[in-house]
């Protein structure tokens, strides 16, 4: 059996011998330890950092969060430093797979919220079981097939005589017909990805139910050619009426093939790994959760980059792009998400906030809200941190609330008056009764 190891973000790891390991600390192999280092080297040339090497043999995780097999076998799987206490383990699974969900909007129609609490597996394995889960379900619906255009030579006729070849056969070969015929085959753009993700799939899950439907689904499709080329079979995936029943099974199909990743690893090595940056997956959970909350007619925008710092020579100098815009009737908020631990208990007079966060945020204000209006800064929430601060303002008419965004729930926490959020409404209704 390979060798599950789980930690969380920021996690020390080292090939020494470690007596109790903990989510903080762990211990690697020799061949995991150098092919971690190596592939941190394709990801600093990218201008990531997976790791940072401390010493020869300890290095630090970074703010990914996933899933990783190396060559050797071992798997590494990465949780959220969300939750303060060590035996964390099932609850960090079951938030980062739901910011997984809500974030990539994947389906939902087989997980539902006590699936989430039992299903007690590693990221990898859960995300094959529920491709396996839909394509099984749209199996049983029946696989949508196409008539394919064949020429051949038989010595029968069958469909349409091809004249013009038949005219040129060589003596003593008249009795062999060429003909054009229609062959109602399952060759199809749809069913061949399904096809490599499935195979994917069988190669990579350790998981005794997910290896026995995923071989199962396997000899159905035994027509079904393997995609050659993925990303143009991705193009033609065809989104007609007659082809809604292949909808839920797409996201999934996209997540094992690696299409739709924010970062997955790529190399010669092919294992079951998906990293996802701990910010990035953050801001758009915030982005996915507040568009589910907002009233019916306010509008939420994601990365807006119509404004610049500066001019020079006559062009545009320096992009502003905040996270998130809300807009509602004649007013606007800018939105900028966080993934850190802030700390209101008053041991740190500036709560760990950034003074450099604090001038991209009066950039932004100055830009999009023309000086006057109001920004947010959204952390995730935590017990020192489970209250709004109190508003900083930049000047009288450009003030900027810091906000803690429930993550269990979903739901932005103290926002100011007037924010267009059916969960704002109902408070501001509990508070006056």
């Amino acid at each position: 059996m390979k060798p599950v190891i789980t930690v969380r973000e920021y996690a020390r790891l080292t090939t020494d011998k470690i007596t109790e390991p903990t989510l903080d600390l762990a211990q690697v192999s020799v061949s995991a330890f150098d092919w971690l280092c190596k592939l941190n080297a394709t990801f600093s040339n990218a201008g990531a950092a997976l790791v940072q090497l401390e010493n020869r043999c300890l290095l630090k995780l970074d703010n990914y969060v996933g899933v990783l097999e190396t060559p050797c076998g071992t798997r590494l799987e990465i949780l959220p430093k969300h939750f303060e206490r060590e035996d964390c383990i099932k609850q960090s699974r079951v938030l980062l797979r739901r910011m997984i969900q809500v974030s990539l909007d994947l389906p939902t129609r087989e997980v539902g919220a006590a699936d989430l609490q039992n299903f007690d597996a590693p990221l990898s394995e859960w995300v094959m079981g529920r491709f396996l889960l839909a394509l099984d379900h749209l199996i049983k619906r029946g696989l949508r097939f196409d008539y394919q255009r064949v020429e051949e030579e038989q010595r029968f006729l069958r469909g349409q005589l091809d004249g013009v070849k038949q005219m040129r056969q060589p003596p003593g070969r008249q009795h062999h017909f060429q003909i054009r015929h229609d062959i109602y085959l399952p060759d199809r753009p749809e069913n061949r990805l399904l096809k490599f993700a499935l195979d994917e799939v069988c190669k990579a899950t350790k998981d005794a139910g997910n290896w026995r439907l995923a071989h199962e689904l396997r000899r159905v499709l035994l027509e079904v050619p393997r995609s050659r080329n993925v990303q143009q079979d991705f193009n033609q995936w065809s989104s007609e009426r007659l082809m809604a029943h292949y909808v839920p099974v797409k996201p999934w199909c996209e997540l094992i093939i690696k299409q739709k990743i924010p970062l997955a690893v790529a190399g010669e090595w092919h294992g079951m790994s998906l990293l996802f940056p701990m910010e990035k997956l953050f801001e758009r959970y915030v982005a996915a959760s507040l568009d589910k909350d907002l009233l019916q007619d306010a509008r939420l925008k994601t990365q807006a980059h119509t404004e610049y710092l500066c001019q020079h020579k006559g062009k545009n100098f320096f992009q502003l792009r905040p996270d998130l815009m809300v807009l509602h009737q004649n007013k606007s908020w800018v939105l900028d998400t966080k993934w850190k631990r802030l700390n209101s208990s008053g041991e740190d007079k500036s709560y760990g906030l950034k003074q450099s966060d604090f001038y991209q945020l009066f950039a932004y204000g100055h830009k999009y809200l023309a000086g006057e209006g109001e920004l947010v800064l959204v952390y995730p929430r935590r017990s020192a941190f489970d209250a709004p601060l109190q508003v900083f303002e930049f000047a009288p008419e450009l003030k900027l609330w810091v906000l803690p965004f429930d993550m269990e729930r979903g739901v932005l926490l103290g926002a100011p008056e007037g924010f267009p959020l059916h969960s704002q409404q109902l408070q501001s209704s509990e508070q006056s009764a």
